[in-house]
């Protein structure tokens, strides 16, 4: 009875054992970052480890090394649209991220690999793109590893990498210009035309003040209540050195601002027509 006893405590603890399922945390997280960049995205997936007080570059990151730049899996970047990245043309699609840090300078490597397991089934005929950026001290301390994305601007973005006390940025351009302009030129041939959208590419885009203005006439036609058209129309008319008729375009604006109680406007318009005084 006694070893009947035993064998079937036995058989419950291995039954235990073999089925328990314990999830524990991943040592270096994945993180996922999708951003909008010109008129696409660009998505980031990446895996972040910790420097739980070791020495990182020129030690747990050797200089002079292929590094796949992160934890785990390679890093990649998937462009929606092409892009210029470092100076350099690049396709649309997905693309392996590595690295070669230097005390000096980082050889950023962007390649075709995207099944490599980190930079296992690395091949230097895969690589597309390659290119030096400098590397530069922060102050602050990155315990975790981090990438992400700064100074988004229309056609412009860098890519930050951060860890430890060391960080680069990566420069990522686009061309949206040329897009835009064939796309406004053909909404303005229909019955119902952009000319709000016409007027800030024509201003931010095309560097013609004076299409712009002609644009935001229309669309103050359409609506002349409308106290952010005519705001925006009083600052292309300061722009261009006609600042009685931007002091009458803000006036009109404060006016409008203050009616649909915009006090976000207001300030705005009030600020500018101290500028024209």
């Amino acid at each position: 009875m006694k070893k009947r006893t035993i064998a079937l405590a036995a058989f419950c603890f291995y039954a235990a054992v073999s089925t328990a399922q314990v999830q524990m945390p991943q040592p270096s997280s994945t993180q996922t970052i999708k951003q909008d960049f010109g008129m696409g995205k660009i998505e980031l997936t990446y895996s972040r480890p910790n420097a739980k007080g070791r020495k990182i570059f020129g030690d747990l990151v050797p200089y002079t090394k292929l590094w796949r730049t992160g934890a785990n899996a390679a890093t990649k970047l998937y462009f929606s649209d092409p892009v210029e990245i470092g100076g350099k043309k690049l396709d649309s699609g997905t693309y392996v991220l590595y690295t070669i840090p230097n005390m000096d300078s980082w050889e950023i490597i962007l390649n075709k690999g995207i099944s490599n397991w980190g930079t296992d089934g690395y091949k230097e005929s895969e690589d597309v793109v390659r290119f030096n950026v400098e590397p530069m001290k922060i102050k602050a301390k990155i315990e975790t590893f981090t990438m992400q994305f700064a100074d988004i601007k229309p056609e412009s973005c860098a890519l930050h990498i951060m860890w430890a006390k060391t960080a680069i940025s990566i420069p990522i351009t686009t061309k949206i210009t040329d897009k835009l302009r064939a796309q406004i030129e053909k909404a303005l041939q229909t019955d119902k035309k952009p000319y709000w959208q016409a007027a800030q590419f024509y201003n931010e885009y095309d560097n013609n003040p004076k299409k712009a203005l002609e644009m935001c006439d229309g669309a103050l036609k359409a609506n002349d209540k409308a106290f952010w058209i005519w705001l925006y129309k009083a600052k292309i008319q300061k722009e261009m050195g006609d600042k009685e008729g931007a002091m009458t375009s803000s006036k009109k604006s404060l006016e409008l601002a203050k009616e649909a109680k915009n006090a976000d406007y207001v300030k705005m318009n009030e600020d500018l027509q101290k500028k024209l005084k």
